[in-house]
């Protein structure tokens, strides 16, 4: 079983992150700027003096497939730790299974495909 682990956290805890995934040995790994909100509904902010709402804010997109529901538990547990505030906009950690991957170069599927 193939399994995608998709995490939005905030920005400033990229580098966490991604240190957090290297410290457990996941291979692979998609990075992308992604802009949305939660709960929290944005802030407000002054700008030249007028409040303005700021509805959508920056966040990180990663996005990694594992092999096994042992390695999606070990990935989903070293992001939270990672990017664990304890404020409003933490972010959300999403899972799902993978019907099938393929290695473009080489045409190997399944588990082959994700090394």
């Amino acid at each position: 079983m193939m399994i995608k682990v998709e995490a939005i956290v905030r920005e400033e805890v990229f580098d966490d992150v991604k240190q957090a995934l290297n410290d457990i040995k996941v291979n692979g790994i998609t990075v992308s700027q992604v802009m949305g909100c939660g709960t929290q509904r944005g802030y407000k902010k002054l700008v030249r003096g007028t409040q303005v709402d700021v509805v959508m804010q920056p966040k990180i997109k990663f996005e990694i497939v594992v092999s096994s529901e042992e390695w999606e538990k070990k990935t989903i547990e070293a992001i939270q730790k990672a990017a664990y505030t304890g404020e409003v906009g933490d972010g959300k950690i999403f899972s799902y299974e993978i019907r099938t991957a393929m290695k473009i170069r080489t045409k190997e599927t399944g588990y082959d495909a994700l090394n």
